[in-house]
């Protein structure tokens, strides 16, 4: 598998560093790096890498706002001087955290993670993906099957209220149980009609049928409150899919 990556990082020395330990590993490519959140943004929705080493703390725009703002979907690992992000990185389904100095077996952990990750979603693996129709994107299947301790159930589109991202999972929601899906919340977007299924965040899809308000903040950020009282933030990203439906 060739992977192509991108070190976004305003400390030159841990630049260097990873440009180091990757430079060690049998095919991985560096296609850019980036000191500034901004530059980053803009890197990544161009080259589209497969994955980006991420640094939390940058000037002016910092790694989760990186990421809040572009529409590519890498894989992340982040390497940071500060343990207390980690959580908050985890919610964003990143492949790993890594805490600065960087050891360098740590390093090979990590992307040996991001590697199976990839090999996993490329496997096309999790029952949704294999009896869910792909070919003809302007038709979509009524029904799918999801896995339920040892059994399969034959689950109505319609009734998925909200699917949120969990590490490698994830979790779809109706309103009476939730499923567990092993295939990433990117590749389940590309099998949902967009027409009723919005992303709303990096780590959540909303069923519009579903939504009961959306609540705007003075700062221009939104929120969108479902029926079932749960809640969803939206980011800049992603406004824009909220806002066409507005009249």
């Amino acid at each position: 598998m060739n992977i192509t990556c991108l070190i976004i990082d305003d400390e030159q020395l841990a630049r260097e560093l990873l440009r180091e330990y990757i430079d060690q590993m049998p095919n991985i490519t560096i296609v850019g790096e980036a000191n500034k959140g901004k530059d980053a943004v803009d890197l990544i929705d161009q080259l589209k890498p497969d994955l980006i080493f991420l640094d939390v703390q940058m000037p002016g725009m910092n790694g989760f706002d990186v990421l809040d703002e572009i529409t590519h979907d890498p894989h992340v690992i982040f390497t940071t001087a500060y343990d207390q992000y980690a959580i908050r990185a985890f919610e964003k389904n990143a492949v790993d955290y890594l805490l600065k100095p960087i050891d360098q077996e740590r390093f090979q952990l990590a992307l040996k993670r991001a590697v199976e990750r990839m090999k996993l979603e490329q496997n096309n693996v999790g029952e949704l993906l294999r009896n869910i129709k792909t070919e003809n994107k302007t038709s979509y299947d009524s029904h799918i099957f999801v896995q339920k301790s040892e059994k399969l159930i034959n689950l109505a589109v319609e009734e998925i209220m909200f699917l949120e991202a969990s590490g490698d999972y994830t979790i779809l929601t109706t309103k009476n149980d939730q499923f567990v899906s092993s295939s990433g919340i990117g590749k389940l977007e590309e099998i949902l009609n967009p027409e009723t299924f919005i992303r709303v965040h990096r780590s959540t899809i909303i069923n519009i049928n579903f939504l009961k308000e959306i609540e705007k903040h003075f700062n221009g950020g939104m929120i969108v409150k479902m029926q079932s009282g749960k809640s969803f933030p939206v980011s800049r990203t992603y406004a824009k899919l909220i806002r066409k439906k507005v009249v």
